[in-house]
């Protein structure tokens, strides 16, 4: 049996409303598979950037001083000194800010004094000497923070005070210095005042996992201070060993000193996980609305396809009766079912472009991939014609004599 295009297109266009209708869900169906996809990998790009630091194996302690006789510095050493004394310590060391927890500190950097010019914010931590081991992060150039090199922490009088020396991450410093060598250079905050490089961190990140910058980050030498609502420390334990340390710090430290109280305990990946959630629900919702589009497509096409051969038992037979293979008729409904198919596709590569671009201005999305697009339109194709394969298969199995005697 020849299977031509034309008679096939002839027979569809006197049927055309069910197919019109299967060729509408291919092309939303494409559109959404390959925006949703290529939003999700977006997400999952995002939620796997590399940040420095062993985030598994690091805990936070936030605490506060509530009564008159509470000396800040006085119990950031007892703290400390009996943190680092655990056996499954690594570091410990106090901070202003939790890494990858949506809050903290930035501040305006140049290399210029008093350049207005820039508008470059970066985030920043306060660590002592065992800032970087605490963080698990690792210099690429320079050297860390030294112990007689670590301020006290700022009061009211003082507040607009800087450091002597800063440590940046890869980022920052290229995004200050492009591409010179910044060790040694000066910094100056938004007041003027000066601060020289001396270290060089990479990959790091600082508090903001949605912002555009989000390893624009550097450190400087100064115990945290009660001006942040609190002391923060961040203790980085050997691998295996976190869980058992949150446990003793919780138990030792809610009684260690009257004079404050201890807010939390609780494992770095707490934090992040929940900056990560809105992207993490995304991407299972829109996994959710798509495999649905998909399951309903495919639903579509199997039942056109099946109604077809409902309504074409008759013919079927004429065509057995006169020679036609059974491997002639799969072969005609899936040309059938391929041509539909196909029509959604194409009318779904336009929609789909249609809508990457209007995401891609309105919510400052990047740009849709064409592998996606190549990847969605073989992916439905294949789908259809999956689809459309037992009830191909069912009316080939139609025996001659039987369909002949169908009205």
């Amino acid at each position: 049996m020849n299977l031509h295009i034309r008679p096939i297109l002839s027979a569809l266009l006197r049927n055309r409303t069910g197919a019109i209708l299967v060729a509408m869900q291919v092309a939303i169906a494409l559109a959404v598979l390959v925006n949703a996809l290529y939003i999700v990998t977006q997400r999952i790009e995002k939620m796997g950037r590399p940040t420095g630091m062993d985030v598994e194996n690091i805990l936070i302690v936030q605490s506060a001083g509530f009564t008159a006789h509470y000396d800040l510095k006085s119990s950031i050493q007892q703290d400390l000194a009996w943190l680092r004394s655990l056996a499954g310590v690594l570091a410990a060391t106090p901070t202003n800010a939790i890494p990858l927890s949506g809050g903290g500190s930035s501040q305006g950097l140049t290399i210029v004094p008093g350049d207005r010019t820039k508008n470059d914010s970066f985030g920043y931590y306060e660590v002592d000497e065992q800032g970087l081991d605490a963080l698990g992060l690792h210099l690429v150039a320079g050297r860390n923070f030294r112990h007689e090199e670590v301020e006290p922490p700022i009061t009211l009088d003082d507040a607009g005070r800087f450091v002597g020396n800063v440590i940046l991450s890869r980022a920052a410093a290229k995004e200050l210095f492009a591409d010179q060598n910044p060790l040694g250079k000066p910094v100056y905050d938004t007041l003027g005042k000066q601060a020289t490089v001396i270290g060089i961190v990479d990959p790091a990140m600082n508090s903001w996992v949605d912002s555009e910058h989000a390893d624009w980050v550097f450190y400087m030498p100064r115990l945290t201070s009660a001006l942040y609502g609190g002391v923060r420390y961040i203790v980085r334990t050997r691998p295996g060993e976190r869980d058992a340390v949150i446990r003793l710090a919780e138990a030792h430290l809610a009684t260690s000193n009257p004079d404050r109280v201890i807010h939390f305990v609780r494992p770095m990946t707490y934090f992040k996980d929940l900056s990560y959630l809105g992207d993490r629900s995304m991407g299972i919702y829109l996994l959710t609305v798509t495999g649905l589009m998909i399951a309903v497509t495919c639903l579509g096409i199997f039942a056109l396809a099946t109604f077809n051969v409902a309504t074409r038992t008759k013919q079927i037979g004429t065509r057995r009766a006169v020679g036609a293979r059974r491997a002639d008729v799969v072969r005609y409904f899936l040309v059938e079912n391929g041509m539909i198919t196909s029509a959604g596709v194409l009318a779904g590569c336009a929609l789909a472009l249609a809508t990457g671009y209007y995401l891609s201005l309105e919510y400052a999305l990047p740009r849709l991939n064409l592998y996606f697009l190549v990847g969605g339109v073989l992916v439905l194709w294949a789908t259809g014609q999956l689809a459309a394969w037992q009830p191909a298969r069912r009316a080939a199995a139609v025996p001659p004599s039987v369909a002949t005697r169908t009205v």
